[in-house]
């Protein structure tokens, strides 16, 4: 194999992907601070733009601390070069969003480094659970503790959990619920011990236990179903890291339960250090030009659990909420949402986690804001609205809560629901008249004033507002007709993300990601 990877970053775990590189002689350079680790014929610097333009150089790995894979990946990515990031993928959804569509538009791999999934014990695993071994899935349990390497740059879950994480939706799919409760015992902020619990459809559940303060190490994953019991001890012999407990429960008369406690049977899987098969994996993916099992899409499903796992534990402290601003008692207020000057948040008001709110905004009672909402200042939301998540409200811009207002006429029993659907711009100084809903990513200019219902991805403007366009879930706007010709469908790529919406009549609809057709 011709030496064409670079990998940056050498420390505790990057020496681990250094070794396993070189043995399958792809090792071309290693790129770190200080020299921590030499193997023959391979190349060591410290300059990483060097590696960018070093055209021997087609793949690189990167094992660097959590805050910088994203503009190492980017960076990467942008240079050309299959990239493969030691989890997380990185600290931000929007930002893993990017890398992912950059990797897209180039035509690049991007891998996430999720061991457990290459565990030949857990393939196995997942082989029984497909062929119904198990029977229906009902809970998963992973213990993940140890009293060994304390961080302080990243905390528990993120050290920890997305391995597990990665392994549980690959078998559970999308969490419906995840919450999660920990505490910093040796270091400010800094969570040492975590229960992550997710939830699932059809009653599924999955807990995860982290802790770095732990007097015995334990990593153990058991998979509970119907039919039987799968355990996953990763610190027992080889031949006895997968057991398999079938019919742990027997019914007398029909009806009542009664524990099975029968012998565990072990599983013979053929034994393979897994880290060398992940970086054999990428190498293959990279040269057979095909999909890598935990590719940027796998590693930004992860992250959302990690996001959200996170907000549960981020208190709201008085660094997110200015000194000035003013937070009634019974407001609801989402970890990591931060309030800026001037605020007023009234009493019954709901707002979601990473919320932004500017300068001089008022938020009344009743009002419900979704996760990520950004207001921009002097902005007052009236009792009747509620935005869904990541709608973006623009400075100054107006909402009414009835229609016909009079100083001298009491109305509030005459109040008005706006809905503002999920992703929905409304820009700076427009005012929306109540009682009405913006479409999901709908997209109100600056300045007009919306006195009607407005179709997702439409784009309307002026006073009253009418509609000129569509736009992309990236806020682009799509070179497509108001209406489609009858009995035609249209499509359009948007120019930033390459996703494609289709045009049927006068309705827009996002497709996904693939080839459109000819306009």
């Amino acid at each position: 194999m011709p030496k064409t990877l670079a990998l940056i970053g050498s420390g505790n775990w990057g020496k681990n992907l250094a070794r396993n590189f070189h043995a399958l002689g792809a090792l071309h350079t290693i790129c770190d601070l200080k020299e921590s680790v030499q193997f023959p014929g391979v190349q060591f610097t410290s300059d990483l733009q060097s590696v960018l333009q070093n055209p021997t150089i087609t793949q690189i790995a990167i094992a660097a601390p959590a805050a910088l894979h994203y503009s190492l990946a980017k960076q990467s990515l942008l240079a050309g070069k299959d990239t493969y990031v030691e989890k997380p993928l990185c600290l931000d959804a929007t930002e893993a969003e990017e890398l992912i569509r950059i990797a897209q538009s180039k035509n690049l791999i991007l891998m996430v480094g999720h061991l457990l999934q290459y565990h030949p014990c857990i393939i196995r695993l997942q082989e029984l659970i497909k062929a119904g071994e198990l029977g229906k899935i009902q809970t998963i349990t992973s213990n993940r503790l140890n009293l060994g390497t304390i961080r302080t740059e990243e905390n528990v879950l993120w050290s920890f959990a997305p391995h597990d994480i990665s392994v549980i939706l690959s078998i559970c799919g999308e969490p419906t619920d995840v919450h999660c409760t920990g505490e910093s015992y040796l270091s400010p902020n800094v969570v040492d011990t975590a229960l992550t619990n997710l939830c699932f459809p059809n009653k599924v559940q999955a807990h995860i236990y982290t802790s770095w303060i732990h007097p015995y190490k334990e990593q153990r994953l058991t998979v509970i179903g119907s039919q039987g019991m799968a355990v996953f001890d990763d610190l027992k012999p080889w031949n006895e890291k997968l057991q398999l407990i079938r019919n742990p429960v027997k019914w007398l008369q029909g009806n009542i339960p009664q524990a099975n406690k029968s012998e565990p049977e072990c599983i013979p899987v053929s034994q393979s250090e897994p880290l060398q098969d992940e970086c054999a994996h990428f190498l293959a993916c990279c040269a057979e030009r095909k999909t890598p099992k935990t590719d940027g899409k796998e590693g930004l499903r992860v992250l959302k659990v990690l996001k959200q796992a996170q907000e549960c534990l981020t208190p709201i402290s008085p660094q997110n909420i200015h000194p000035t601003a003013v937070i009634d008692p019974g407001a609801e207020i989402g970890a990591g949402t931060k309030i800026w000057h001037f605020s007023h948040i009234m009493s019954g008001s709901k707002i979601g986690p990473s919320c932004n709110l500017g300068q001089n905004v008022v938020v009344s009672p009743g009002v419900i804001l979704g996760r990520n909402v950004k207001v921009q200042n002097n902005v007052s939301i009236y009792t009747g609205v509620v935005c869904e998540d990541d709608v973006f409200l623009g400075p100054s811009m107006v909402f009414t809560n009835v229609i016909n207002p009079r100083s001298a006429v009491n109305r509030r029993g005459e109040y008005q629901k706006t809905l503002i659907k999920r992703g929905a711009t409304i820009g700076a100084n427009s005012t929306i008249v109540c009682g009405i809903q913006l479409g999901e990513y709908s997209f109100v200019g600056a300045g007009a004033v919306v006195t009607k219902n407005v179709k997702p991805f439409a784009l309307v403007v002026g006073n009253p507002a009418h509609q000129i366009g569509w736009m992309s879930r990236n806020g682009d706007r799509l070179g497509l007709p108001l209406t489609a010709p009858k009995g035609e469908i249209l499509e359009a790529a948007c120019p930033s993300t390459g996703e494609i919406y289709r045009l049927d009549g006068n309705m827009l609809t996002f497709v996904g990601k693939e080839t459109p057709i000819p306009v």
